[in-house]
């Protein structure tokens, strides 16, 4: 099955310090490769992956769950791992999950998060109808640009599959649990005004994780996919500045490297 225009992964060789960029359910790497590329143009070395069944159709990605999704980000923290000196890794959304579950279960092998809008719960009278609705129910209508920004559009799937959303709802309650085990430094931004994630749910991260060192930063003028919205420039500029402090060889870096992707 073909990729869809714009959805293809993305990696860039720079530096000796890695990000690794996880994106959204039912979302694609085009959520976030600005971001990406804004990294790789200061000398990062960059992963941003295609989860698998996203960026096809949606029948692909009814026939895949949390498992398989986690598996594709740890195998790309293994890669960066293998190559840089230190790694950071950022997420949106699913993808903030998926980045709180790598620090809980990798330690100190990842220096610092930044996660922008993260999911923590599916949320709604549905999500409890979710183990016996799927089995009847295909679809439901989907979630993709949220964006306030006029002309900004998210390539994502027009429907949401029950089966996948159920998965999603099991992984959210298990990384839920294991949040106390985050102790890394995290830059969470998130907006007030989010029809896709609630902001309760970055206010439940920032409650329950370990880390000490936590910046909180609101981005008023964006929905959920920040990353495409008003406030984009600024996710960029302060995670920037947060891999610049952590891993001071970042600032001094050089715009040297390779970018494969779409």
């Amino acid at each position: 099955m073909p990729v869809l225009p714009g959805a293809e992964p993305y990696r860039h060789e720079g530096g000796e310090v890695g990000v690794l960029l996880c994106h959204g359910f039912t979302g694609t790497p085009q959520s976030l490769r600005p971001w990406a590329e804004y990294l790789a143009e200061r000398g990062l070395t960059v992963s941003l992956p295609l989860l698998p069944g996203h960026g096809t159709r949606w029948q692909d990605l009814a026939a895949t769950g949390w498992q398989d999704w986690y598996a594709e980000v740890d195998r790309a923290l293994h890669d960066l791992r293998e190559r840089c000196s230190q790694v950071f890794v950022f997420g949106l959304s699913m993808g903030g999950a998926l980045a709180l579950r790598l620090a809980a279960k990798h330690g100190d092998a990842i220096s610092g998060l930044v996660l922008v809008n993260p999911g923590n719960k599916v949320h709604g009278p549905a999500a409890h109808a979710l183990p016996v609705a799927r089995h009847f129910v295909a679809t439901i209508p989907g979630i993709a640009s949220d964006i306030a920004k006029e002309g900004s559009e998210e390539v994502a799937y027009a429907r949401v599959p029950l089966h996948a959303a159920h998965s999603l709802r099991k992984f959210f309650r298990l990384v839920d649990a294991e949040l106390p085990q985050v102790t890394q430094p995290m830059v969470l931004l998130h907006s007030p005004q989010d029809h896709v994630v609630p902001p309760a749910d970055s206010a439940r991260v920032l409650g329950r994780v370990s880390s000490t060192d936590v910046t909180e930063i609101l981005l008023e003028q964006s929905y959920h996919v920040a990353t495409l919205d008003h406030d984009a420039d600024r996710i960029f500029e302060e995670s920037h500045a947060f891999l610049s402090r952590l891993a001071p060889s970042v600032g001094a870096g050089s715009t040297e490297g390779t970018a494969t992707g779409g």
